[in-house]
């Protein structure tokens, strides 16, 4: 004879079965661009929203393992570590033990550590997991580089006992915001559920990328100081994004991934906004739009059949990504290619641009090399700078 429960317990597992598919939505694609990226990130949603199965199901699809804590119910202890004495501290010091789903992580060197329930956590919880997230420490173990770090957060206004994030930590995390599609959840109550891309980065275009994005952060920041670091005035901003030289290289790297794995630019735009903010992200995404680098390696190869951008902060950006290039894999003939590319800017007239990435191009030069006649229009520059 069937039991009933046994049954019932059948029709659930059939009922909980579902299958996914590819579709475009660019909050799971950014979500998929800053996990490749290894940058920490906070998904804010309301409660019941989804965040914790789009979790189950990112690293599903991954075939990574997924350790869920939730960070309210915790003390600061489970993430700074529990003193544990051992056979001669006066000698050998008092190890903070991690706690067991550190360990399982460190032991698989790769995994999804999900802390749900963040904006619940109180303020002495946060400072301590303030090294856990940007350092990747817990207690005395460091998390393997192949652990990815995810944190969901329901709005103060509706979380339990909610709190304001700090500003420390907030300033630690890619934000982004978990919004549900009615016409989604209707397809996946008939057992079919969107699936989590994650950018697949191209070997190939790894070096080109990385300079392209060197290039094109450097410029905007040169052209727009004042947003290298904004600390909002009001509580509730300053525990979402906001620009500082921690979130700029994390927009850097964002960059970097993206031109690497030719993401949307709606998923590249929610991602960067995520990391540095609303204002200064969406002045970053305008400059990137007008931006239009060339490969600094296709000019390197042929440094004489280029021509010179005509704006300014055009030719900053890709004069500084010339440089990344070249330092990247240096060699003679990059070198001096490089070279050919910053006299251009001088017969263009704006030798001004070129200084600082010929103070950059003659620090990488060997002592074998001789003197490229490119180098004449810097001379003076390089020699006050010490470059000579």
């Amino acid at each position: 004879m069937t039991d009933g429960l046994s049954v019932a317990d059948d029709l659930i597992t059939r009922i909980s079965a579902s299958r996914i598919e590819v579709k475009a939505d660019p909050h799971l694609e950014a979500l998929g661009l800053a996990v490749s990226a290894n940058l920490p990130v906070l998904l804010w949603g309301e409660p019941g929203i989804g965040k914790s199965a789009g979790m189950r199901q990112l690293a599903a699809g991954l075939d990574l393992p997924l350790e869920t804590v939730i960070a309210s119910v915790h003390e600061p202890s489970d993430f700074a570590g529990l003193p544990i004495i051992g056979d001669d501290p006066a000698t050998q010091g008092v190890p903070m033990a991690p706690p067991d789903w550190a360990v399982r992580l460190a032991a698989t060197g790769r995994g999804i550590l999900f802390f749900d329930e963040l904006s619940s956590a109180p303020p002495a919880v946060q400072a301590a997991l303030l090294r856990v997230v940007l350092e990747r420490q817990v207690g005395s173990l460091t998390l393997p580089e192949g652990v990815r770090i995810v944190a969901a957060a329901n709005p103060p206004s509706s979380a339990a006992d909610g709190w304001h994030l700090s500003p420390p930590l907030a300033n630690r995390f890619v934000h982004l915001y978990w919004t549900h599609d009615p016409r989604t959840v209707a397809r996946g109550m008939s057992g079919i559920w969107p699936a989590a891309p994650v950018a697949r980065v191209q070997e190939h275009r790894v070096p080109g990328a990385v300079a392209k994005a060197r290039g094109a952060v450097s410029g905007f920041l040169t052209a727009r100081p004042g947003l290298v670091h904004q600390l909002p005035g009001d509580a509730e901003a300053r525990g979402g994004a906001w620009p500082s030289p921690r979130t700029w290289e994390m927009a850097l790297r964002l960059l970097a991934v993206s031109y690497a794995a030719d993401s949307s630019a709606e998923a590249l735009s929610a991602a960067l906004v995520g990391a540095v903010g609303d204002g200064p992200g969406i002045e970053l995404i305008s400059y990137l739009e007008n931006l239009d680098l060339p490969d600094p390696d296709r000019v390197l190869a042929h440094p004489e059949s280029f021509a010179l951008p005509k704006r300014g902060d055009r030719q900053l950006a890709f004069l500084t990504a010339i440089v990344a290039a070249v330092s990247a894999d240096l060699t003679r003939e990059r070198w001096e290619a490089g070279w050919v590319v910053l006299a251009k800017a001088v017969d263009a007239g704006v030798p001004d641009v070129a200084a600082r990435a010929a103070m950059d191009l003659a620090v990488l030069r060997e002592e074998s090399w001789p003197v490229p006649s490119g180098i004449d229009a810097f001379l003076d520059v390089l020699s006050l700078s010490g470059a000579l």
